[in-house]
């Protein structure tokens, strides 16, 4: 489901349960509902509270991390692309068709992953072999002066290390919230809220504020599965760093 599909059920799970607890005060008896009762169900809510409190915050925690490592890592990919363009210009015109490809197969990735028309980013790895031409392009240099042996050698380096980043947008599309989290989060604020209608007066202040309470919610949830979709939705890694590397490549 996606991101706004789960939020959506959220709030309907909760203000519906909210609504439910208006619904079945009037179905309980009154000493189901008298101070003593009350005081109990608001004692299990808390616990209930608390373990919701912690998942929100464990779900929040790794959808986090791995939004903030994959911003890290494409920041990365980005200054190794244009270190290794320089290095590959300050090798002399031998690599004048290395840096073309590089440019052309990093404008490629850039419109696969973040399209121009605003679409679903592919994530496939459909340039598996290019990329490593130019590793290839690399090896068979015959450098002249130990400056260009030394170019060379830093040139391999840089290229194997994002040939390995290559790889990570594969991985950053697959999800980090599990699923029976979501669920348990799900089924406790569900409760949570349908205790909050069963104690409470019915009318349009209450039934107002039980709504946004529910759309707040909705909306952290929301938000929390946007992050764990870092290069598609509301929430997703800039791209801005890989094209400052392109407009830089092959001055």
């Amino acid at each position: 489901m996606s991101p706004l599909g789960t939020g959506l059920t959220v709030l309907v799970c909760t203000f519906g349960g909210a609504l439910a607890g208006m619904w079945l005060r009037r179905l309980l008896p009154p000493q189901h509902v008298d101070a003593y009762s009350s005081g109990t169900v608001k004692i299990g809510i808390g616990l209930i509270a608390t373990m919701t409190a912690l998942v929100l915050g464990l779900v929040t925690g790794s959808a986090k991390t791995s939004f903030d490592a994959t911003n890290k890592a494409v920041r990365d990919v980005a200054s190794d692309l244009l270190t290794l363009d320089r290095t590959l210009a300050r090798y002399g015109p031998d690599t004048d068709e290395t840096r073309a490809l590089l440019r052309t197969l990093l404008k490629a990735r850039l419109d696969a992953i973040w399209p121009p028309d605003g679409g679903a980013p592919n994530l496939d790895i459909a340039d598996v072999r290019s990329a490593e031409t130019i590793a290839t392009q690399i090896q068979t240099l015959a450098p002249q002066t130990e400056e260009q042996r030394w170019l060379r050698t830093r040139a391999a380096n840089l290229v194997e290390t994002v040939l390995e980043a290559r790889w990570l947008t594969p991985s950053a599309g697959a999800t980090t919230v599990l699923g029976p989290f979501l669920a348990a989060l799900l089924f406790w604020l569900t409760v949570t809220f349908m205790s909050f209608g069963l104690f409470a007066p019915r009318n349009l202040t209450v039934i107002g504020t039980l709504f946004v309470c529910a759309l707040s919610v909705a909306g952290a949830v929301f938000l929390v599965l946007e992050m764990d979709g870092p290069f598609e939705g509301l929430v997703r890694v800039s791209p801005e760093s890989l094209r400052y590397a392109l407009a830089q490549m092959g001055r």
